[in-house]
């Protein structure tokens, strides 16, 4: 059995569907088919959280509900047009209700009670879709065996229970089971979510589970390249791709591959591909246990970064007591970080600002450290690098933070 994810950017459109319609036609065997939400329909069920109650949450609402029955209505139209409008009516319906009745302990309670539907509302879709052209699929609730904690929006996944979830799936009589990526569900039956772009991991998460033969990952791209073509130019496609260098890449933010993606693949030795969902017979990129270390540099930029530099009021040293509290109140803020660096007294920290935490972890350290920050740089990292490729890079930008391994250099500009 292999797993198959399709993005958003897959299913954004009635042409998407159609395109998905064809690779599975062309694909044999039993396949466990993992979808994301359409479009930007993540985003704008984002923006109804914090309107609970609101009146214009039902403006937000209707132009989510439109666009869904458009592409519905547009591919949809033999057997299963009545079908789809009925679950979709009802499933509108339910987040109506959850908006405008319920009340959570938490925004990110909230917020994944309310986001996860742009998964169910996909896969339905999907699935009435793909019936209508003559290819028998079975849908299922990911939140009946995707098993995790209550840590909402980035909930831990306990792998021990939805390995045994699994156990009743993998006889399916379907050959191709249609799910959702990104949600799952808390041991009180709350839907959680796994990160921001989690259905690369879902698809993970499933093929740990199930032991399958492989991992394909449906991109608008052709494949792994050695950096972003939005943001630089003459980029390279890499052919094939070890494991390690992908979780290096993906930990300092390549955007094709979720981080948490590798680390179940691996530890079952499941290769990995990425391949172009329009030109579907290309081979894109494999990861697996094969590949040899690179034998050209990759690009990762990260823009909005805050860079922190901390220094205890009291001239004592940065050691076990001060990185206990500075990585405390990072976890609590939930602030990711992606570089730090420290000395015998300071500690200086390059973190994501997007959701601009930066006047609450000023708050929490003003007291016990002298703080420095700047806000508004970018982080560069480069996976085999050398020197001109670094002056190259940064001619006429200002370096505020350089860190180098063996392998690899970050750099904080300006």
């Amino acid at each position: 059995m292999r797993v198959f994810k399709f993005g958003g950017a897959s299913v954004k459109d009635a042409d998407g569907l159609k395109r998905v319609s064809e690779i599975l036609k062309a694909t044999s065997g039993q396949l466990i088919v993992v979808v994301s939400a359409m479009g930007k329909t993540t985003n704008a069920l984002e923006k109804l959280v914090p309107k609970l109650n609101a009146s214009d949450s039902e403006e937000l609402i209707r132009k989510i509900e439109d666009y869904h029955y458009g592409i519905a209505k547009a591919c949809i139209t033999h057997l299963y047009k009545d079908k789809v409008c009925d679950i979709l009516r009802e499933t509108f319906s339910e987040l109506r209700k959850l908006v405008k009745e319920y009340s959570f302990a938490n925004y990110d309670e909230r917020y994944d009670q309310i986001v996860s539907y742009g998964e169910i509302i996909s896969t339905h879709i999907v699935s009435c879709f793909l019936s209508d052209e003559g290819i028998t699929n079975s849908w299922t609730d990911a939140r009946k065996f995707i098993c995790t904690d209550v840590n909402y929006r980035d909930a831990k996944v306990d792998f021990q229970k939805t390995e045994k979830c699994f156990e009743s799936l993998v006889d399916t009589k379907s050959d191709i089971l249609i799910t959702q990526g990104f949600i799952g569900c808390s041991r009180d039956g709350k839907s959680t979510t796994l990160g921001r772009e989690g259905s690369d991991y879902t698809a993970a998460i499933i093929a740990y589970c199930i032991h399958a033969e492989s991992v394909t990952i449906w991109k608008d791209v052709p494949g792994v390249l050695n950096a972003d073509p939005k943001k630089f130019s003459d980029t390279v496609k890499i052919d094939q791709l070890g494991y390690q260098d992908a979780i290096e890449l993906a930990y300092y933010g390549a955007s094709v591959i979720h981080p948490k993606t590798i680390k179940p693949l691996q530890n079952k030795n499941i290769p990995l591909y990425v391949k172009p969902f329009l030109e579907p017979e290309a081979a894109g990129t494999c990861i697996d246990a094969n590949a040899t270390p690179l034998s050209i540099p990759c690009f990762i930029s990260k823009t909005n970064q805050a860079l922190l530099s901390l220094s205890p009021k009291d001239f004592s040293f940065i050691a076990e007591e001060n990185l206990s509290f500075i990585f405390d109140t990072f976890a609590k803020l939930r602030v990711k970080v992606n570089m730090m660096q420290y000395s015998a007294i300071n500690f200086s920290i390059c973190f994501d600002n997007g959701i601009n935490k930066l006047p609450e972890l000023l708050d929490a350290f003003q007291d016990n450290y002298r703080v420095l920050y700047n806000d508004s740089v970018e982080l560069f990292t480069i996976r085999y690098y050398n020197q001109a490729i670094i002056d190259k890079l940064v001619a006429g930008r200002r370096i505020l933070l350089e860190q180098r391994s063996r392998y690899t250099v970050q750099l904080v500009l300006k």
